[in-house]
């Protein structure tokens, strides 16, 4: 059966979360929606939760439920939804989060309007303590190609790193082959920082459609836990290294210092919170191992031949060919200065 759009879940551990969740997917104001829902092994109960409601909510005959034998990861998951979405565009949410009723209709309005590829909602995170933060994008149409690009990357995190809430044409990630890496951490966000750059038609909406919320022990704040493993952070480095081996293709795009920038500074903010936590990480991190994470992905004839961020650039490409022990040590000042440490 086709349909217009495809609601993905991955769901894993979520039984005290997903009947509200799936609540709020369920009131969508739209009325061709499938339901996507990979279940992935929690064990917890989640799936007897999700039948019941399939059997007994209108919205039911449009659920489909894959289920693993045992635990593959998010990333698995979200792929699996890609390939077997019937909608022709899909939107993806988290089985801990909730969406207002009326998104994918309003998305879908932005979708037929200006015949967009992608149109992202805007939204709010509520912490652990119920206080409430807006993201929003402002109102705009970027509807040429590299716009989008040009705009996710015009400063550090200019554009989410959540793979949820927002509606993207579903031939468009298969024809290009756009799938989420088999990361713990941050594949959202490698997904995302990527994704942009394939997008020729985008609209983002400044309506707060999606609530992100935050439970405690979440594996994406390790900074507020007692004790933090070093492979965590080295899976956070390895993706960040995998975003500097795909940008080699990208050199002669007009974003790409803005790119390289965010690159280097996001492995910057790593160094920071490693050194700022060090004594909580097992087993410890070295001075090398922190020098070797600031590898700029640009080499130094490119930088010295960017039009703009050319300094910003150059001052982390510095930082990252200092001695080991003097790299750590210029982090921590600059870290002090901003704050960061």
């Amino acid at each position: 059966m086709g349909y217009d759009v495809t609601i993905g879940i991955p769901v894993y551990k979520s039984v005290d979360y997903i009947r509200r969740s799936l609540e709020s997917a369920f009131a969508q104001t739209y009325p061709s929606i499938e339901f996507l829902v990979v279940d992935d092994a929690g064990c917890d109960g989640s799936i007897d939760v999700i039948e019941t409601m399939r059997q007994t909510h209108p919205r039911g005959k449009d659920v489909y439920v894959i289920t693993h034998q045992r635990n593959l990861g998010v990333s698995v998951s979200r792929n699996q939804i890609i390939d077997e979405a019937h909608g022709k565009y899909l939107y993806f949410m988290d089985s801990d989060d909730t969406i207002a009723d009326n998104t994918i209709e309003l998305l879908m309005q932005n979708v037929q309007q200006y015949d967009a590829e992608i149109v992202f909602g805007s939204y709010e995170k509520i912490d652990i303590s119920g206080n409430k933060t807006l993201f929003q994008y402002p109102s705009l149409q970027l509807l040429e190609k590299d716009e989008l690009a040009v705009f996710a990357y015009r400063k550090y995190a200019g554009i989410q790193a959540s793979a949820c809430n927002f509606l993207i044409k579903t031939s468009l990630l298969r024809e290009f082959n756009l799938r989420f890496i088999n990361a713990s951490y941050w594949e959202d966000m490698a997904f995302m920082f990527n994704l942009v750059t394939y997008i020729s038609r985008a609209v983002l909406l400044p309506d707060i459609t999606y609530s992100y919320i935050c439970h405690k022990n979440s594996l994406s704040h390790y900074q507020q836990r007692d004790e933090i493993t070093k492979e965590e952070i080295m899976r956070n480095v390895s993706v960040v290294d995998y975003l500097k081996s795909t940008s080699l293709s990208l050199v002669n795009k007009a974003y790409y210092p803005n790119r390289c920038y965010s690159i280097a500074i996001t492995d910057f903010y790593i160094a920071c919170h490693v050194i700022k936590r060090r004594n909580s990480i097992f087993p410890s991190i070295t001075n090398k191992e922190i020098s070797a994470f600031m590898a700029h992905p640009a080499t130094i004839r490119q930088i010295c031949s960017f039009s703009h961020y050319r300094m910003r650039n150059l001052v982390l490409y510095l930082l990252s060919k200092l001695p080991s022990f003097i790299c750590v040590i210029a982090i921590q000042i600059i870290g002090k200065t901003k704050k960061l440490l």
